[in-house]
């Protein structure tokens, strides 16, 4: 089906049958091993079938369903190979692409939102669809003053979708849980939902990207397309080419997938130094790598000064001072082995709910190996690395899976913690060797201890002392990878 289907009994119907689907493939495997076949091999048909329904459904539907898909597509790395084998490549065709809408259909937006006369402001239009996302999909064009845009046009009956695929996906949450170890998928449709209605802004989108815009217009190593006009299910902003962060992912060189991971970090941490703003969609879908531009204004191609371009402004958490002090402070106490003081400000937060009473030595042994990547001058991310985190904590057995049940996440944290641990899939994706202490001491308020002469003591720096002012900006910006 190539339109987003817009009746809510063709869409639930459509949902409703994955579960079903499930149960049919778990007795169609059950006939395969009576009649011979081993465990293994039929258990990897099913998944391969499970596969197949779950995201063609997914990508048919757009809508809230490919957003589930788009967000689950960054924990891959924390399956187990044996399973994220077979889902593997039908994750990432979800992340890159879906069916398009019929050209009548986008004209017919077209023509509504920017006038009759819309073709007058383009010297050229692709009708062809370049991209699609979750409500709407991305057509390459000319602007008239003839600057190459990107034409950001929103499915009709995106918002309805939406409500209504996330509703429906909630109920059988528990069936997508054994994709995604130790992670709880119905608080993820929950986080999702609330983010439905700034996401179907664009004019949300377009102040939240002209801000960002703005400050990294110089940066050496950020790339941030301007807005170039905005308008109800229209966004048009400038085009910029360069390599799909997923096909860095599959085919990139070992300097390609170092330096996105490398940007990608410094982006996570100094987008919200600089704008009060987190982007709050990290999957690779949203990112290109782009070739350093030489002193004529051209790409050079210099594999080492590779440039991350970054898209899709529809989701931001607003932090007006940066990230919370309390996160640059808890992850330097945790590296420094501060127990008691951790455990305070956790309880302090929120993290330890008053109600719950944990031992401060177990919460550190909990914490540390998490923290893996910070206690290094560079740590590579690995698939294995992140099975074994998450194997960790999803073990019933294990004291920290005991330990995890018992600490909370505080609504205000819940989308950094999301978009968190979805770049550190990324990055483990990409099998990246990153500088990341760089990015915390440089950019993470609370992370960098400076010594204080009047009290003879430590303190991690107040938010703002690095990483502002144009100078110190460019200077922080430019660490060696």
């Amino acid at each position: 089906m190539s339109d987003l289907p817009r009746k809510a009994v063709t869409r639930t119907a459509k949902l409703a049958a994955l579960p079903l689907g499930f149960a049919g493939r778990a007795t169609w495997g059950l006939g395969k091993r009576i009649g011979g076949k081993s465990a293994e091999l039929v258990a990897r048909e099913v998944q391969q079938r499970t596969a197949d329904q779950l995201f063609k459904t997914l990508g048919e539907l757009k809508g809230g369903a490919m957003k589930l898909g788009q967000a689950l597509s960054v924990f891959e790395s924390a399956l187990p190979e044996e399973v994220a084998g077979p889902y593997r490549a039908a994750l990432t065709k979800l992340q890159e692409a879906a069916p398009p809408m019929p050209t009548r259909t986008v004209h017919g937006v077209l023509a509504e939102r920017l006038g009759e006369d819309w073709r007058e402001l383009f010297d050229e239009f692709e009708d062809r669809p370049s991209a699609a996302a979750s409500i709407g999909q991305v057509h390459r064009a000319v602007w008239h003053d003839g600057r190459e845009v990107a034409v950001k046009v929103q499915y009709p009956g995106a918002g309805e979708a939406l409500l209504s695929d996330l509703t429906q996906l909630s109920r059988f949450a528990r069936l997508l849980g054994p994709l995604i170890p130790g992670m709880d998928i119905k608080p993820l449709i929950k986080e999702l939902r609330d983010r439905v209605s700034e996401e179907l802004d664009y004019e949300l989108e377009a102040r939240a990207q002209k801000e960002h815009a703005t400050e990294f217009e110089d940066d050496p190593d950020v790339v941030i397309p301007g807005v170039v006009h905005q308008s109800d299910q229209v966004l048009v902003t400038e085009w910029i080419d360069g390599i799909p962060l997923s096909e860095v992912i599959t085919e990139g060189t070992t300097e390609q997938r170092d330096r996105a991971g490398q940007l990608l970090a410094r982006f996570l941490f100094s987008g919200p130094a600089r704008t009060g703003l987190l982007h709050a969609d990290p999957h690779p879908g949203n990112f290109r790598l782009l070739p350093a531009v030489a002193e004529d204004g051209e790409g050079d191609g210099d594999g080492g000064q590779w440039r991350l371009g970054v898209l899709d402004f529809g989701t931001v958490d607003r932090l007006p001072g940066g990230l919370p002090r309390n996160i640059g402070d808890s992850l330097r106490l945790t590296l420094e082995g501060d127990a008691e003081a951790v455990y305070g400000l956790l309880r302090e937060e929120g993290f330890v709910k008053d109600s719950i009473d944990l031992a401060p030595d177990a919460v550190l042994d909990y914490l540390v190996p998490i923290i893996e990547p910070a206690q290094v001058e560079e740590f590579t991310f690995t698939r294995g690395w992140l099975r074994t985190q998450a194997a960790r904590i999803a073990d019933p057995r294990s004291p920290a899976h005991q330990l995890g049940k018992q600490l909370n996440l505080p609504p205000s944290y819940l989308l950094i913690h999301r978009v968190t641990l979805s770049t550190i899939g990324v990055l483990c994706q990409l099998g990246a060797t990153v500088r990341l202490r760089d990015e915390l001491e440089s950019w993470l308020p609370g992370f960098f201890a400076e010594y204080d002469e009047e009290s003879g003591d430590e303190t991690g720096e107040e938010s703002g002392e690095r990483g502002t002012g144009a100078e110190s900006q460019q200077e922080d910006a430019a660490v060696e990878v």
